[in-house]
This record gives structure tokens, C-alpha cells and sequence, in this order.
């Protein structure tokens, strides 16, 4: 048997920076936010072994073309030389990962990987690192470059403890050297820092960050603080807002600010908030620290508590992130609950700006259903109005189930001053259905098109016989459709007819439509199934008797002209009740069109010839 020989995997560390540049980060421009970060690291990491430590970072640009160069400096707890070669030799290894070394505890860092200095190399040819340990030791200097060589040497003078890396630009990277770009990637990083972030170009130096506000410590502050919260979120997520509400957790260890978007947004459009772990910028885009239906708000958040993924962009989907969405959830609509009971303009203000959210919230929760059931605005048959308004009007509400249905008997139920609501639209059937159960006094029901009838004046017996031969002609053309034809009186009187289903004969359109549009063998298929339906699959024409076209219609049978005119009525009907047509039905309107053009042009061309 042959031995085996053991090898160590050889990593080419151009590739693995290139993996970095176009899978793990977005934009090379987070080497700067992975800097912050682990000079963020180091301060913390000080700062628990020297309590009251007060940490700064200083950011120094100097030189043009090819010796623009970046310097950043921390005063934190430094490296010795021992720690270099452990935690910067070794990549993918971090230097947080020890509970027994100066900087323990995964939760007071940000860095975790190991990997995030490497990232400098996607802007730069070379790493220069000056370090001074607050354990002591002489002070060191690393240099890295990117072919995985480098080099360390003691420095003959002794630094302050602390951190400076120098990073000297590639031509393509001059644009990330810039000091406006620079200063406004500070700021963007780093605006919740408690320490400053000063930068240092041409011999100006000014600071990035302002004083971080007490309310960063206690959300709950800044309700008494609108002015000075509404800036800070207009500068930081660049719109300009006319609410929030703070949020926290009962842990204490996640906060933030949820402002009301100024504006309505589309279900569809992802919800991004910006958040900040220890202060320092993990994502802009975080998609799943907040609960789905909280889309009318953009958040600030700050958290200690959550775990960042490799990229350090956004967090783990794991229990704490799920603890944290629900409580941070549970703050914003206790916030609109507050509202509700005291500020109750204000909660207008921000409903019939973002019903749609209040709405997927209210299906959610019924209590908050009730608390705000009376503001949530519907579309019905009295125009687009308040809840309650229509409650106020009248104790049943008739809904529909789809916009569909609600077209078919809107102008019927509309002119009889018949209240429908129209709940074909997202959330609405359902709080429809639950709206009993948070409103005394009140009861829904659906409404189907065919019930509408039932709000029709009926036609006495004698007038009906009037009408026996018309009505034979007219059930006979439509007997192909399977529809029949009934009279009655409804308003609006210059509606002639109105087409309505039941959901036994919609089911059986539907089946015959796709039929149609399938092949041979599903057809079948399809056609065994309607034959089932059988009789309950009639649809009814209902012809308006208060309309002068069909009392005409209908006081003079023609054997020829009756049946198209009901033909032609009926797939108006069709049409004005947005109700797809099959094959059969749209060659019934092509040739009745021809006809009615044919006999108007023969109407007008007899008399001229008689004149001859």
C-alpha cells in the first residue's frame, strides 16, 4: 500500500482579493468602512481596559498623482508583534476570536472575519501599518502587499498607542482619495460614532461627525426633539420628513428612529433601512430588520446585538435578527397605537397617505384594526371615502370579493343608492369579512352581480304578456350563450340591459374560455367538467324596461331584427361589464356591427330613391 503524503492548500491572494472586489463587497469604496471598522475595534477594545477612554480616528490625505496617499489613525489598543503575526498573517482568522486576548467578546466588535484589511489592497498596491500595543513592546511597522509577501521591522522611535495605516492609491482608485469623497464617506460611515472623526487635507483639518445626540442612548427622547430628529434623518437618508417614530427593543441593545416616508410607495418596492452595528454603517439597504407590512417607514437603526455576514453588509437571518424585526415591529405600531388615543390628526395625516400599509397592519392585528377602523378609506358605490362615513350611513355593507365584480354592478347599485364596497383590492375582502368582529352594530356581506337584481323594480304581469313574443325571440338568441333574458325596471334608465352571473356560470365562462385556448385533449378535460355544471351555469340578461331603446325592442318583434338587436345588447353588456368574451361572442359583435351599418346605409339610401 502506498503512503500518503500530506499537502497544505497553496492560496493565491490576488484571487482571493478579486473574490472580494466582485462577490463579497459591493464597491471597492468599503475599504474605507473596513478601516473605520477595525480602528472602531481597537477604541472599543482600549476603551474596556482603560474605563473613560475617549477614542478619536484622524484621516490624513496628502500628495497628488502618483503619491496620493490616504493615512488613517486610531488611538486604540494596538498591535504588538506577536498579534501581527497571528492576526494579519493569517487570513481568515480573527483577531477577536480569543475570549482570553485584550480584545474578547464578539459582541463589543464589528470585525469578525479577519479579512477586512485586505480590502485596502483593492485600491492599493501596498499596506503600510504603524502600531504602538498599549500592552507595551517596541512600536512595529507592516508592510502587506498583494502577492501575499510582507515584511516587519521595529521602529527605532516609540509611538503613542494606536494604529496608522497608509495606503498610497492606484491610478484607477484616485476618484476614493478625493477629500470631498473622502469626507462625505466618513460621514456616511462613521455618523453615529461617539468619538470624532476628524480629516486632515492641505493643512485644514475639520471634523466629519457632529456630537452624537443623546436620543442615539434613548430613542424615546427625541419625541420631545421633532426638529433636531427630523434634520438629522433628512441629512443622513436624504428626504425630508414630516414625522417618525422611535423604536426599541426590550433589550435595550437595538434602537432607532422610523420615519414616516413623505410620500406613497409602491407594495412592491423593496424596504431598505439604514442600520449601524456599534455605531458604525453596516447597510444602507437592509431588507429584513423590519417586519414586511412596515414599508410606509425608512429607519434608522443602531444595534450591539446582531451578527453581520462576511461581507459585513447585512445581518444573519437567525433567531436574534427574528426577536429583534418582531420587537422593532412591535414598537412601531405600539407608536401608532399612541397615536390612535391621542394624536388622532396626526394618524390621519400618515393613513391617507399610506392606507396600503395601515391596511396589510390592520389584517394583521385586530386590535390595531379596531383602533383605526373608522379612518381606513374604501372605494364604493357613494364615491372613495372614510370607513367611517359609510358606518355612520348604514349598518350592512354589501362588498365584492374582485374589481371585476364590483365594475359589473357599480353604475346598477349606484343609481337604486345601493352602498357596495369595492373589495377587490389587496387587504380589502379580508378587513371587510373581520370588520364585524372590531365594530359593534355592523354587519358585511358579499355581494355577487346576480344579486343586484333583487334591488329591481319587477314588471306587472299584464305589462310582461306585452312583451311575450319579444322576450321568446330573445331567449332563443341567446339560448347559444346560455344566458336567458328577463325584464325589470332599474335605474339608471339609460343602462338598457345589465349581464349577470352567478358563480356557477362564471366558473363555466372560465372553463369555456380555456377551453378554447388549449389543446385538444386538456379541452375535453375541460369540457367534461362543464358538463357538469348544467343548469345552475345560466347567465341572465336583464332587460331594462324604463330604457326607451328596449321598450322598442320589445313592443315591436321583428323575427329578423329582435334577435341581433339582443344580440348585440348582450355583448354591449359584456363589454361594459369588462367581462372577457370568447370566440363565439366577438364574431356575434363583428357581424352584428356589419348588419347594423348595412341597414342604416339601406334606410338612407330608399327615401333619396324614391325621390327620383
Amino acid at each position: 500500500m502506498t503512503a500518503s503524503n500530506e499537502y497544505r492548500f497553496q492560496v493565491n491572494l490576488s484571487g482571493m482579493i478579486q473574490i472580494l472586489s466582485n462577490h463579497l463587497y459591493s464597491s471597492p469604496k468599503v475599504f474605507l468602512r473596513e478601516l473605520m471598522q477595525n480602528a472602531t475595534d481597537a477604541i472599543t477594545g482600549r476603551a474596556e481596559v482603560e474605563p473613560g477612554f475617549k477614542g478619536n480616528v484622524r484621516v490624513e490625505l496628502t500628495g497628488t498623482g502618483e503619491q496620493l496617499t490616504m493615512m488613517v489613525e486610531d488611538n486604540g489598543v494596538g498591535l504588538t508583534e506577536a498579534d501581527i503575526h497571528e492576526f494579519l498573517a493569517m487570513i481568515g482568522q480573527s483577531s477577536k476570536r480569543d475570549p482570553q486576548s485584550l480584545l474578547q467578546g464578539e459582541t463589543s466588535f464589528i470585525g469578525r472575519f479577519g479579512i477586512g484589511l485586505l480590502s485596502c489592497f483593492m485600491v492599493s498596491n501596498e499596506i503600510v501599518m504603524l502600531t504602538q500595543s498599549v500592552k507595551g513592546g517596541p512600536s512595529m511597522e507592516w508592510r502587506g502587499k498583494p502577492d501575499g509577501t510582507y515584511t516587519i521591522r521595529q521602529l527605532d522611535t516609540q509611538l503613542s498607542p494606536g494604529t496608522k495605516v497608509y495606503l498610497r492609491s492606484t491610478p484607477e482608485a484616485a476618484h476614493y482619495f478625493e477629500k470631498d469623497y473622502v469626507q462625505q464617506a466618513l460621514f456616511y460611515y462613521g455618523a453615529l460614532l461617539p468619538y470624532p472623526v476628524t480629516i486632515d487635507s492641505e493643512g485644514v483639518q475639520s471634523i466629519v461627525n457632529a456630537e452624537s445626540p443623546d436620543w442615539l442612548i434613548a430613542p424615546e427622547r427625541a419625541r420631545g426633539r421633532k426638529a433636531e430628529v427630523l434634520a438629522f434623518g433628512e441629512r443622513l437618508l436624504g428626504e425630508k420628513f414630516q414625522d417618525f417614530i422611535p423604536l426599541t427593543t426590550a433589550s435595550g441593545r437595538t434602537g432607532g428612529i422610523a420615519y414616516v416616508l413623505p410620500h406613497a410607495v409602491n407594495l412592491n418596492v423593496k424596504r431598505s433601512h439604514r442600520v449601524y452595528l456599534k455605531r458604525m454603517l453596516v447597510s444602507e439597504k437592509a431588507e429584513n430588520i423590519l417586519p414586511e407590512w412596515a414599508f410606509f417607514v425608512k429607519c434608522l437603526i443602531w444595534t450591539d446585538e446582531l451578527q453581520p455576514t462576511a461581507s459585513r453588509e447585512h445581518f444573519y437571518e437567525n433567531e436574534k435578527l427574528e426577536e429583534v424585526r418582531s420587537e422593532l415591529g412591535d414598537a412601531l405600531r405600539q407608536g401608532l397605537a399612541d397615536m390612535a388615543e391621542t394624536q388622532t390628526e396626526r394618524l390621519q395625516k400618515i393613513i391617507r397617505l399610506h392606507a396600503l400599509s395601515m391596511k396589510a397592519l390592520a389584517v394583521e392585528d385586530m386590535e390595531f384594526f379596531r383602533m383605526i377602523h373608522r379612518w381606513l378609506p374604501f372605494d364604493s358605490t357613494r364615491g372613495h371615502r372614510e370607513l367611517g362615513e359609510i358606518l355612520d350611513e348604514q349598518e350592512t355593507l354589501y362588498f365584492t370579493t374582485t374589481v371585476d365584480e364590483y365594475r359589473q354592478i357599480h353604475h346598477v347599485a349606484s343609481a337604486q343608492s345601493m352602498l357596495v364596497i369595492n373589495g377587490g383590492y389587496i387587504y380589502d375582502s379580508s378587513l371587510m369579512e373581520s370588520l364585524p368582529m372590531v365594530a359593534e352594530n355592523v354587519k358585511t356581506e358579499r355581494i355577487e352581480p346576480d344579486e343586484v337584481s333583487m334591488s329591481f323594480t319587477d314588471v306587472p304581469p299584464a305589462e310582461r304578456n306585452r312583451y311575450y313574443d319579444a322576450l321568446r325571440l330573445a331567449d332563443s338568441a341567446l339560448q347559444r350563450f346560455r344566458c336567458r333574458a328577463e325584464v325589470k325596471g332599474f335605474k339608471p334608465t339609460d343602462l338598457p340591459v345589465l349581464f349577470t352571473l352567478s358563480q356557477e356560470s362564471s366558473t363555466l365562462r372560465a372553463l369555456e374560455k380555456a377551453s378554447e385556448e388549449t389543446t385538444d385533449l386538456f379541452s375535453s378535460v375541460l369540457g367534461s367538467l362543464s358538463s357538469g355544471i348544467g343548469s345552475a351555469g345560466y347567465s341572465t340578461l336583464y332587460l331594462n324596461v324604463s330604457n326607451p331603446v328596449i321598450q322598442r325592442v320589445l313592443t315591436s318583434p321583428d323575427a329578423q331584427m329582435t334577435p341581433i338587436a339582443i344580440e348585440m345588447l348582450y355583448v354591449n353588456a359584456l363589454m361594459m361589464g369588462h367581462y372577457p368574451m370568447n370566440r363565439q361572442e366577438l364574431e356575434v359583435m363583428n357581424q352584428g356591427i356589419v348588419r347594423f351599418i348595412d341597414w342604416g346605409l339601406q334606410a338612407n339610401t330608399k327615401p333619396q330613391e324614391g325621390n327620383e
